[in-house]
C-alpha cells in the first residue's frame, strides 16, 4: 500500500473522534512521507501544526495506525513544508475525505431564497422554514465562567422545545454573542427535531413585513406564516419600541404560539422591565420564562474564543499574538473578531504573519483614542530604527524567541539554524555587508558558510510562503 493511502486510511479512523473543524485545520495536507523498518514518519506541513499534533492527537494517531500495521512501534512527525505547496499532490486533501464520507451535509435552497419548503401535517399544509448560518452552532459557542447559564439553557432548549424554558429571553450588550447562541439554537433543534419548523427573524424585519402586510392587505398571509411555526426565534425585540401596530400583530403572534406550546426564542440588548415604550403586556410576557444576561467574556475566556475563530479560519497565529488581542479588546466577541479578520487580511495580503506590532496598530487604527497595554507603538517605532547588524539580531531574535547569543552560538538545531540564516540573508540584503564581514559577526564563521545560508534561503522563498510572511513581518520590524 503506498504512503498516501495508508495515511488516508488512517485518517478515515481518526476523523470520527476529532471535532470537524480541529480535524481539517490540524490535518489538511499531512501525509505519511517515509517508512523505515518499524518507524513511521508522517509529515506535516508547518513546525506549528506539528507540535500542535504531538501534544493532542499522538495516541490517537498510534491506536489508527496500528490498527492497519500493527508492525509499527514507533511514529516521527516531520515537518515538510511542501506538503501545502500548490500544485502538490502528495499531501492528504481532508476536506475532500469529510465530502467522500458524507460528513458534509448538502441542504437544498430556493433560489434568492433564505428558506426551504417543508410540508406540515395531514393536510400538507406548505409551510417556509428558515436556512439558519451553519457557522453558529452550540458547539463552537465558547463557554467562560460568566456565559454557563446562558449555553446550559440553550442546550435544555434545543433539546426539549417548548418545554420549561419557555419563553426563552437573551440579552446583553452589542457583540456578545446573542445572534451566535439564538442561531445556534435553531440549528441545533433542526438537527434534533428535522421535521419542527423554525422561524427566525429579526424584530427590524417583522416590523418591515407587517407594514408590508398592512398596505398589501396581506395580513391573514402574514399572521399563517409566522403561527404555524414550532420554534420562532426573534432578534433585538427592543427594536419594536413605539411601534405599536407591530407590537399588537407580535402580542397576538406570541399568545398563538404560546397556548401551543410553540417554543419562543427572544434577544435583545436590556432585560424585559427596562424596555422603554413597549406595552407593559409584551415586557410581562417575555419575562415569564427563562431570563438569562450574556455578559462581557473575561480574559481567559477571550484568549479561548481568538483560539476558537482562528480553527475557524483555518489559520495559525502566535498565542502571544492572541493573548495581546484579548488583552486589548474587552468590550465584545465581536470586536475581537473584526481584529482578528483584520489581522488575518492584512497578513495574506502583504504575505507575513501577524505580529504584537502589526496588530497594535490595527487597533490603534480602529480606535486612535484607545491606549494601547502592552506595547507603545510610538516609542518602538523609534526604537527599531536599523542602523547595523546587531539591531537585525536583536529583532530576528526577539521575533523567534531565542537570544542573540544562540544565533551567533554553534548549535545547529532546526530551532536556531533558521533564524541565524534569515539573520544573515537580512543582514547582506538590507544592509550590504560583504560575506566575510557577516562570518566575522557570526562567531568568525567562513565567508562560504554565509554565502551557502543566503543562496538557500533565497531559494526557499520561492516555494515556502511561511518563511515569506516570517521575513515580511521581520522587515516590518524592521520599519521596512
Amino acid at each position: 500500500m503506498a504512503h498516501k493511502d495508508f495515511w488516508l486510511n488512517a485518517l478515515k479512523r481518526l476523523q470520527p473522534t476529532i471535532k470537524k473543524a480541529h480535524f481539517i485545520t490540524w490535518f489538511q495536507n499531512t501525509s505519511v512521507i517515509d517508512k523505515k523498518e518499524n518507524k513511521l514518519i508522517i509529515g506535516v506541513p508547518t513546525s506549528f501544526a506539528k507540535d500542535w499534533i504531538v501534544n493532542k492527537y499522538t495516541v490517537k494517531i498510534e491506536q489508527a495506525v496500528k490498527e492497519l500495521d500493527p508492525t509499527v512501534s514507533e511514529i516521527e512527525f516531520e515537518v515538510c513544508s511542501r506538503l501545502s505547496d500548490k500544485g502538490s499532490n502528495e499531501g492528504v486533501n481532508v476536506k475532500k475525505l469529510l465530502v467522500d464520507s458524507g460528513d458534509t451535509k448538502k441542504v437544498r435552497k430556493n433560489r434568492k431564497s433564505n428558506e426551504i419548503t417543508v410540508t406540515k401535517g395531514i393536510t400538507k399544509e406548505k409551510i417556509q422554514s428558515q436556512l439558519l448560518n451553519d457557522r453558529y452552532q452550540l458547539d463552537n459557542f465558547v463557554i467562560g465562567v460568566d456565559n454557563r447559564l446562558p449555553h446550559a439553557a440553550a442546550t435544555a432548549v434545543s433539546n426539549t422545545p417548548g418545554g420549561i424554558y419557555n419563553p426563552f429571553y437573551i440579552y446583553g450588550s452589542v457583540g456578545l454573542g446573542k445572534t451566535h447562541l439564538v442561531q445556534a439554537i435553531g440549528n441545533e433543534i433542526i438537527r434534533n427535531f428535522p421535521e419542527m419548523v423554525v422561524k427566525y427573524i429579526t424584530a427590524e424585519r417583522f416590523v418591515t413585513e407587517v407594514v408590508e402586510a398592512i398596505g398589501k392587505r396581506h395580513m391573514h398571509k402574514f399572521k399563517e406564516q409566522y403561527r404555524n411555526v414550532d420554534v420562532f426565534l426573534i432578534d433585538d425585540v427592543q427594536f419594536f419600541a413605539r411601534k405599536h401596530s407591530s407590537q399588537q400583530e407580535f402580542f397576538h403572534t406570541f399568545n398563538a404560539l404560546y397556548d401551543n406550546n410553540k417554543q419562543i426564542i427572544l434577544t435583545s440588548d436590556r432585560p424585559p422591565s427596562e424596555l422603554d415604550d413597549l406595552d407593559d403586556r409584551l415586557k410581562s410576557r417575555f419575562g415569564m420564562g427563562m431570563v438569562v444576561e450574556l455578559l462581557k467574556p473575561d480574559f481567559e475566556t477571550r484568549v479561548a474564543i481568538l483560539k476558537q475563530k482562528c480553527t475557524e479560519f483555518e489559520t495559525l497565529i502566535d498565542p502571544e499574538v492572541l493573548e495581546f488581542i484579548a488583552n486589548n479588546v474587552t468590550d465584545s466577541v465581536r470586536g475581537l473578531e473584526g481584529v482578528l479578520r483584520q489581522a488575518i487580511a492584512e497578513s495574506e495580503l502583504a504575505q507575513r504573519v501577524p505580529t504584537i506590532k502589526s496588530v497594535a496598530e490595527i487597533i490603534k487604527k480602529l480606535n486612535k483614542a484607545q491606549e494601547i497595554i502592552g506595547y507603545d507603538i510610538e516609542n518602538k517605532r523609534n526604537a527599531r530604527i536599523v542602523k547595523n547588524s546587531i539591531d537585525i539580531m536583536n529583532i530576528v531574535a526577539e521575533y523567534y524567541d531565542i537570544t542573540v547569543d544562540d544565533l551567533i552560538g554553534k548549535d545547529r538545531h532546526k530551532e536556531i539554524m533558521m533564524p541565524r540564516q534569515i539573520c544573515m540573508y537580512l543582514i547582506k540584503n538590507e544592509l550590504g555587508e560583504s560575506y566575510e564581514k557577516i562570518g566575522h559577526g557570526f562567531g568568525g564563521r567562513n565567508h562560504t558558510t554565509v554565502m551557502h545560508a543566503c543562496n538557500k534561503l533565497s531559494k526557499q522563498l520561492k516555494k515556502d510562503v511561511r518563511l515569506v510572511r516570517d521575513i515580511n513581518s521581520i522587515k516590518r520590524e524592521m520599519g521596512l
